[in-house]
C-alpha cells in the first residue's frame, strides 16, 4: 500500500502542474524541459518530506485532518525549498509566476482529494461490515488495556474487539474499563475459537516475565490460521523514539534512540540550513545594532562564550550577547535570578526579549546547534542535574536548539527547584519522542508569536 501511496502522490503532483499549465495558457503549450525538471525535483523532494512528516507510516488510526495537515506541510516545505533554489540559481525568470502559484495551491489539493476519497471508501466499507477484523487480546493487563483503548479510539482501524483472554484467576486479573471490553475466557477457550476460525487477530499483551506462558500459547496458536502479534511490554523502560531494526539477520528494538536517522536527519539539517540562513539574513542589522548598544552601555566584550553539552554530550562553545557584568563559565555557575545585580540595564532588555540568543543562529547554520531542540545548559548544571533526574542525558541524543518544546510551554528561565528542571527535561524528551517537521514549525511559530517563551526570561 505504501508503494501505491507514493506513486499516486507523485502522479497527483505531476497532474497538478499539467492541469495548471493547461488552464493558464491560451493554447496548450508543449511540455518543456523545465517542466520535467520542476515536476521531477518536486516529486522526489515530496517523497522525502512526506516520509519525514509520517505520511507513509500507514493511515490506520491517524485522523484524516492530521493526515491532510501533513500533506500540506510536506508540500509547502518542498515548494519553499524549490523557490529558494530557483532564486539562488537565478532561474526564477524561466518559470511563470502564475503557473507556479497555481501549482503551489493545486498540488496539495489534488493529493488531499485522492487521500480523502480513499478514506471515505474505507469508512463506508467498514460501516457495512467489510474489511473488518475480529480481535482478541491476551492478558487483562495495563498493556492490554492500552491496546484496547487504541482500538476503541480509532474505528478507522477496522478492528472489532471480541474480548480479553487470561488464564489467571479472578483475584489476579487487573480491572479493565468495561467500555473497552470484557473477560471472554481462558487461553484454552481462545485457542478453541481460533481453531474454529472465529478470530482474525490475536494481540499478546503479557509482561516480559511471562515468557513461558507466551511460548506455550504461541505453540498452541501455531495450529490455527489466526494472525498473532506480540506487544512487547517496553513501556516499563520509558522509551525514547523506539524502532525496530535489524542487526544482520537478528531483529532488535531500540529503547533509547534519536529520531534523526536517515531521511529524517537530512530533512532536519535542510530545515536548519534554510530557516537558519534566512534568519541570519533578517537578523543581521538588528544584531549589529545590539552590538553597538552593548558597547555603549557597559564595558567588556560584545559576545559571551560559554561551554555547553551538544550532540552526544560533547562539549561545544555557545555564544550569546553579553548581558551581565560578570561572565561565569567554571565548575560552579550561578543561574541568573530576578533582579540579579550582575545583569546590565540593556542586558535585562536583551534577556527579556530573548535577543541575547541571536548569535546562536550562526551555530544553527554551521551545524553545532539546531533551530529547534532542547536548550543547552551550562556544563556545571548538566553534571549537577544528571545525578538527580532519570534520563537527563537523553536530551543530548539530539542537537541543542535555539528554542524548544519546553520553552514554548513556559519552562524557561531560572530553575531554582529540582521540580522545575524535571518539567523542563520531561518536555525535552517529549519533543524527541514526538518529533516531526510539523512540530518544529509549530514551535518556531509559538516562539515568535507566543508569550510563554518570554514570560520567564530573566
Amino acid at each position: 500500500m505504501t508503494l501505491v501511496q507514493r506513486a499516486l502522490d507523485v502522479a497527483m503532483i505531476v497532474v497538478a502542474l499539467w492541469v495548471t499549465r493547461g488552464l493558464y495558457a491560451p493554447e496548450f503549450e508543449p511540455w518543456r524541459v523545465h517542466d520535467t525538471l520542476e515536476a521531477g525535483a518536486a516529486a522526489l523532494l515530496f517523497l522525502f518530506s512526506a516520509d519525514a512528516c509520517g505520511l507513509y507510516q500507514g493511515f490506520r488510526g491517524v485522523p484524516l485532518v492530521q493526515e491532510l495537515k501533513r500533506v500540506w506541510l510536506a508540500w509547502f516545505a518542498v515548494f519553499g525549498l524549490l523557490l529558494l533554489t530557483a532564486f539562488a540559481l537565478k532561474e526564477s525568470a524561466n518559470y511563470s509566476r502564475v503557473v507556479s502559484m497555481g501549482w503551489m495551491l493545486s498540488a496539495p489539493v489534488f493529493v488531499s482529494v485522492w487521500r480523502s476519497l480513499v478514506r471515505l471508501a474505507l469508512h463506508e466499507a467498514r460501516r457495512r461490515g467489510h474489511s473488518t477484523r475480529r480481535v482478541a487480546i491476551v492478558g487483562m493487563t495495563p498493556l492490554g488495556e492500552r491496546v484496547a483503548r487504541s482500538i476503541h479510539q480509532a474505528p478507522s482501524l477496522g478492528l472489532s474487539l471480541e474480548g480479553f483472554y487470561d488464564d489467571r484467576g479472578d483475584d489476579r486479573r487487573e480491572a479493565i474499563d468495561a467500555e473497552l471490553g470484557e473477560f471472554a475466557g481462558t487461553f484454552d477457550e481462545l485457542v478453541a475459537r481460533a481453531t474454529l476460525g472465529d478470530l482474525d487477530l490475536v494481540y499478546v499483551c503479557l509482561p516480559l516475565r511471562a515468557e513461558s506462558r507466551v511460548h506455550k500459547l504461541i505453540a498452541q496458536l501455531a495450529d490455527t490460521t489466526v494472525s498473532v502479534y506480540v506487544v512487547p511490554d517496553f513501556f516499563v523502560f520509558d522509551l525514547l523514539h523506539a524502532r525496530w531494526t535489524a542487526l544482520g539477520e537478528i531483529p532488535v528494538v531500540s529503547i533509547f534512540e534519536t529520531p534523526f536517522m536517515g531521511t529524517e536527519g537530512w530533512l532536519k539539517r535542510a530545515e536548519d540550513l534554510v530557516l537558519g540562513t534566512f534568519a541570519v539574513a533578517v537578523a543581521a542589522i538588528p544584531m549589529a545594532l545590539i552590538a553597538i548598544g552593548i558597547k555603549l552601555t557597559s564595558k567588556g566584550p560584545v559576545l559571551f562564550k560559554q561551554r555547553r553539552y551538544g550532540l552526544h554530550g560533547e562539549v561545544i562553545d555557545v555564544y550569546k550577547f553579553r548581558s551581565m557584568t560578570v561572565a561565569e563559565d567554571g565548575t560552579n555557575v550561578r543561574q541568573a535570578t530576578a533582579n540579579d545585580s550582575r545583569i546590565t540595564p540593556f542586558g535585562a532588555f536583551l534577556r527579556r526579549t530573548s535577543l541575547d540568543e541571536l548569535p546562536q543562529l550562526v551555530h544553527v547554520v554551521t551545524g553545532s546547534m539546531s533551530l529547534v531542540g532542547p536548550r543547552p545548559h551550562a556544563v556545571a548544571h548538566n553534571e549537577a542535574y544528571r545525578k538527580h533526574i532519570y534520563g537527563y542525558m537523553l536530551r543530548h541524543k539530539v542537537k541543542p536548539g535555539l528554542t524548544g518544546w519546553a520553552q514554548v510551554n513556559g519552562w524557561r528561565g531560572e530553575t531554582d527547584t529540582l521540580e522545575k528542571m524535571e518539567k523542563r527535561i520531561e518536555h525535552d524528551l517529549e519533543y524527541i519522542r514526538r518529533w516531526n517537521l510539523l512540530l518544529d514549525i509549530k514551535i518556531v511559530f509559538m516562539t515568535v508569536f507566543g508569550r510563554a517563551v518570554h514570560q520567564n526570561a530573566k
